[in-house]
Formats: structure tokens, C-alpha cells, sequence
């Protein structure tokens, strides 16, 4: 995720805007994860590998690690990458044991965490870069990490 200079008047980095347990600040994503975590999962990751996955792309992968018990194994990396943007801390605990044990509520706290720092997971990400890009807000190219001049 690169567009961290797209977002105006977000929350500062190093502290979650809610808790983990959090889920009914926002209940109708909460019924969308009760129902159907892999919506809410995919919706996460195209916002943040900046549309490079897609959310039918990262779902479709969800739903099938779930089947075998393995899900928490992948989601766990997207949670660590969200953090690693936004300077968040591992808390309660740390990524892979949060998705283990509580991976819906992991789910949603991301999706709420993108919500609040001015990104909308529905939307997708072409639809937040328009939206940022009318609004005169520029987003600047990706660039991998340990790439250096």
C-alpha cells in the first residue's frame, strides 16, 4: 500500500482506531464476516496489494485454506502487512495467533482499520484511486520495499 499520502486527516499511525473486539462499530460488515469471511477478507486484500489481488482472487483462496483448516496461516500475512503501513502494534498478540483464535474478529478490525484511515474496502481499490484522484489527492506509485536509487 503506497497511497498513505491519499488519505487526508487520518488517525496517526502506531495506534488501532478500534479494538479487536470491536465488531459491531460496524454491523453490517460484521454480519457480511459472520456470514461470509472470505467477502470481507478479499475486500482487505485488494486495498492492500493496491489492486494487484483481486477480492474474488484473495476470497476464492480463503475459502479454500478454510476448508483444511489453514486460512489464519495466510490471512496472518495481510494483517502483518497492514501494520507494517500504517505503524500499527501486534496487539493484543501477535498476527498469526490473532488469526488463529480469533479470525473473524481479526477480519473485521482490518476492514475497519482501512475504513477509518479514509480507504472503503466495498469500493475496491480502482474505485478509491478515482475517488482520490477527483478529489485532487494524488497517489503515489508503489514501490517495493528494499528498492533502493
Amino acid at each position: 500500500m503506497s497511497a498513505k499520502s491519499a488519505v487526508i486527516g487520518t488517525p496517526a499511525a502506531g495506534e488501532w482506531t478500534t479494538g479487536l473486539c470491536g465488531c459491531f462499530d460496524d454491523a453490517s460488515n460484521c454480519c457480511v464476516t459472520c456470514c461470509c469471511p472470505c467477502v470481507t477478507f478479499g475486500r482487505n486484500v485488494e486495498i492492500i496489494d493496491q489492486g494487484t489481488t483481486s477480492c474474488v482472487h484473495a476470497g476464492v483462496i480463503y475459502y479454500c485454506l478454510a476448508h483444511v483448516g489453514w486460512a489464519c496461516i495466510y490471512t496472518c500475512t495481510y494483517r502483518t502487512k497492514l501494520r507494517a503501513f500504517f505503524s500499527l502494534p501486534e496487539d493484543p498478540c501477535g498476527d498469526c495467533f490473532v488469526h488463529c483464535c480469533c479470525l473473524p474478529c481479526a477480519v473485521c478490525q482490518e476492514y475497519r482499520e482501512l475504513k477509518n484511515r479514509g480507504y472503503d474496502p466495498s469500493l475496491g481499490w480502482m474505485a478509491n484511486a478515482q475517488k482520490w484522484s477527483q478529489a485532487g489527492v494524488t497517489v503515489p506509485p508503489h514501490i517495493a520495499p528494499g528498492m533502493n536509487r
